[in-house]
């Protein structure tokens, strides 16, 4: 995996990353004035790939152009190896500073188990962020060890410049932990990552661009993209549909921005993932904030980050995907890793869905009406749900995902039992 930043120096891949990587491909992200704008497959000979060589196959990309006139520049004949710096202060560069000179407060909100060394990498990503205000809340959720306490006790309450705090939680569960951290957050909106991700650096800025895009906007999620692809188990999640959501900036509501979609918007999953949101805190808190009977580490395995989706858009308010708000995120590397995940989206989609229908009963309505659309968007060859996959996808991982489904109600019905009985 790389990134070639357009306006800087086009940069070579030497035969000795070539074979570090123990590959013949690089999968590139290419991005210009900060905003991505495609991700492409270069093949690299055992003797690397020249600047010279880079720039050409790069400029075959339309998007480049296209975003070049996006911002009314010239286009030129070709792509400079010293790259596309003429203009020192694009149409798009000049929207972000406007969107700073007003930067609202945001706490970054990590929420973690037993992962402290990846815990540790995602932090000192988060300490380089090019933002001028905001604090850090790690909720270490029911760990065994008290190794993440004693690691961030090193770190002296802060992270980079801002602020940390450290929230104990002691029940298991994703949205659980959130709901601990929420409660510690202080900024006027909170932006939500997980410990097994590295965020760039204008991640914060995005959202903050984002949310100027229109006067409703509740919830920001934001591209993710692997951090790395050197096992088949990573592949093959990234032909699942992976978590990434595309590089086109789009908005979601009830009103004006609904898309072309029959089951919109039960099929929040297009929106964006947990592991890239943002929330407006005081939007969050009245929607109830995070359900505890859902999430990873409950027996509903999932759902938590789509039912906080739904809720925004139910509520009235606008849900923004800014792909330039970019993280990395480290896949698992193992096929029965991928499997259990696999299984365990499944289970969550299901639970989201019974407590859609459960807190809306029209939704289910909506759901039984659409069934047509349903079935083909979860086995249709020509859904975008299956568009990604190659010739030899695993069978087994699709059973698995459309198992866990059928599980997910009965799933949710002991989450919702599970968390009586801790009450």
């Amino acid at each position: 995996m790389l990134a070639v930043e357009l306006s800087g120096p086009i940069p070579s891949i030497a035969a000795s990353r070539v074979e570090e990587a123990a590959g013949s491909h690089f999968s590139i992200l290419v991005t210009l004035h900060g905003c991505p704008l495609a991700m492409t497959q270069v093949a690299a000979p055992p003797t690397g790939v020249s600047a010279e060589q880079l720039a050409t196959i790069l400029w075959r990309l339309p998007e480049i152009a296209d975003h070049l006139r996006g911002d009314g520049l010239v286009v030129p004949d070709r792509l400079p190896v010293g790259g596309l710096d003429a203009v020192p202060s694009p149409p798009c560069l000049a929207r972000r500073r406007r969107a700073m000179a007003d930067a609202p407060s945001f706490t970054v909100l990590v929420a973690t188990r037993d992962r402290t060394e990846s815990l540790l990498r995602c932090l000192t990503s988060v300490a380089a962020l090019d933002y001028p205000d905001f604090d850090v809340v790690v909720v270490d959720s029911a760990p065994s060890t008290d190794t993440t306490r004693r690691a961030l006790e090193q770190m002296a309450g802060r992270v980079g410049r801002a602020r940390l705090s450290y929230v104990h939680e002691s029940l298991p569960g994703l949205a659980r932990a959130h709901a601990a951290g929420l409660a510690a957050v202080t900024g006027a909106w909170v932006a939500i990552t997980d410990d097994d991700v590295v965020v760039d650096p204008h991640w914060l800025a995005s959202l903050a661009e984002a949310i100027t895009w229109d006067h409703d906007i509740a919830c920001v999620t934001g591209l993710i993209l692997p951090a790395e692809l050197l096992t088949p188990a990573q592949s093959l999640l990234e032909q699942y549909g992976g978590f990434a959501r595309g590089f086109v900036p789009r908005l979601f509501d009830e009103q004006g921005n609904r898309p072309i979609d029959p089951l919109f918007p039960l099929t929040a999953g297009r929106f964006g993932s947990g592991a890239n949101m943002a929330y407006r805190v005081d939007a969050l808190r009245a929607a109830g904030g995070f359900d505890p009977a859902l999430g990873a580490g409950t027996p509903a395995r999932g759902g938590d980050d789509l039912a906080g989706f739904l809720r925004v858009i139910r509520r009235g308010h606008t849900l923004a995907y800014q792909p330039s708000a970019i993280i990395w995120h480290h896949h698992r590397r193992e096929y029965d890793g991928l499997r259990r995940q696999a299984r365990h989206y499944g289970v969550g989609l299901g639970a989201y869905l019974t407590d859609a229908i459960v807190r809306e009963p029209r939704l289910g309505v909506l759901l039984g009406r659409r069934s047509i659309a349903a079935v083909a968007h979860q086995f249709g060859s020509a859904s975008p749900k299956h568009s990604s996959k190659r010739a030899g996808f695993p069978k087994e991982l699709e059973r698995a995902e459309r198992l866990g489904i059928l599980l997910g109600p009965f799933a949710y019905v002991r989450s919702r039992l599970a968390l009586r009985g801790a009450r």
